[in-house]
């Protein structure tokens, strides 16, 4: 059965990352069995460890995800929490700063209608939390605003993000679109005769339809995202028109509604485009993120594990790398169609 989503939306391009944890200053010995790890002058005590493990595991996926590899899910929490850190630093050292208010933002803007809570319950079912995710995301723009501040931030000025609007908004041209399948052909006919004489009476022909590749009401959607099977008919057809197609696998006939087409502003597709350039830049920022974490010297207690490309792992680096690193760190590629790390 033909089944195409409406609009390709792209998930956050960033592993899921970092927990909440308070670190406390620490002087002298840095091999205190009550600690288990430093980070320059700080340190992650094994209660807060604990604490921030308890945490996460209060939540039934997460804990049914943990289940079976309790000490392998310690781990993964203490390397969350190492990073959190390290970001903190980076910010610190660069003067810059990321509010709740920017991830918020970027988090809708990279779900593009995506449901929040579908996200956060498959971040769950891969053992991270609500808060692992946001703080993710915060290192992602960490990366950027890192990477700006050391004057690498050329693709995100003002004349090159409008260079770039200019040369993509053909493809950012939105048209309003519905789709139903009926029967056979007369009846086909029949509603494309509906649709033309009132537009407005689509939600209503559409509930005599219903189905998997019926939609309930028309709704805008990017040209570059019209389901394959409907594209050809979609790009001539003029505002407030209805045409008919067969579309293998599919029993019946397709009709597509077409109603107005409208081309967002600049500045309604900014953050899209600020995302888009931001690529190399993050890479960039991830590697002065990884000097700060070499000056920070992050020491891990041997009873969790061995500090690796920013990971901790089994001593004996059996664990499988829960957090990878971005392209052109040399340590892996992104997982579920996020991103990567720094």
């Amino acid at each position: 059965m033909w089944h195409a989503p409406l609009v390709q939306t792209r998930r956050l391009t960033a592993p899921l990352a970092v927990g909440l944890v308070a670190l406390v200053a620490v002087s002298g010995c840095r091999t205190s069995p009550s600690v288990a790890a430093y980070v320059g002058d700080q340190q992650v005590t094994a209660v807060e460890l604990q604490a921030a493990v308890d945490e996460r595991l209060a939540d039934p996926a997460i804990a049914e995800a943990a289940a079976g590899s309790e000490t392998d899910f310690t781990r993964q929490v203490l390397s969350l929490l190492l990073r959190e850190e390290v970001y903190a630093a980076a910010a610190q050292r660069y003067d810059v700063e990321v509010t709740d208010a920017d991830v918020s933002a970027f988090v809708d803007r990279s779900l593009a209608g995506q449901d929040a809570a579908a996200l956060f319950a498959q971040a769950a079912d891969q053992g991270f939390s609500r808060d692992d995710v946001l703080e993710s995301a915060r290192q992602q723009l960490v990366r950027r605003e890192v990477a700006e501040a050391a004057g690498e931030g050329g693709a995100l000025d003002e004349a090159a993000l409008r260079a770039r609007y200019e040369e993509t908004r053909g493809d950012l041209e939105q048209v309003e679109l519905g789709y139903l399948v009926v029967p056979d052909q007369p009846t086909a006919d029949g509603v494309v005769g509906e649709l033309t004489a009132d537009p407005a009476a689509y939600p209503a022909v559409a509930a005599r339809f219903p189905g998997q590749n019926t939609l309930p009401a028309v709704a805008p959607v990017a040209l570059a995202d019209v389901p394959a099977p409907l594209a050809a008919g979609v790009a001539p057809a003029a505002p407030g028109t209805a045409f008919t197609v067969t579309v293998p696998q599919v029993a019946g006939v397709v009709v597509v509604y077409v109603g107005q087409r409208t081309t967002p502003s600049f500045e309604e597709v900014r953050g899209q485009l600020e995302d888009e350039a931001a690529t190399g830049l993050e890479e960039a920022g991830a590697a002065l993120v990884d000097e700060v974490r070499t000056d920070l010297d992050v020491t891990v207690n041997p009873r969790y594990g061995a500090l690796e490309d920013d990971v901790v792992r089994e001593a004996d680096g059996g664990v499988v790398d829960l957090l990878d690193e971005p392209a052109g760190t040399g340590t892996g590629s992104g997982t579920t169609g996020t991103g990567s790390g720094g």
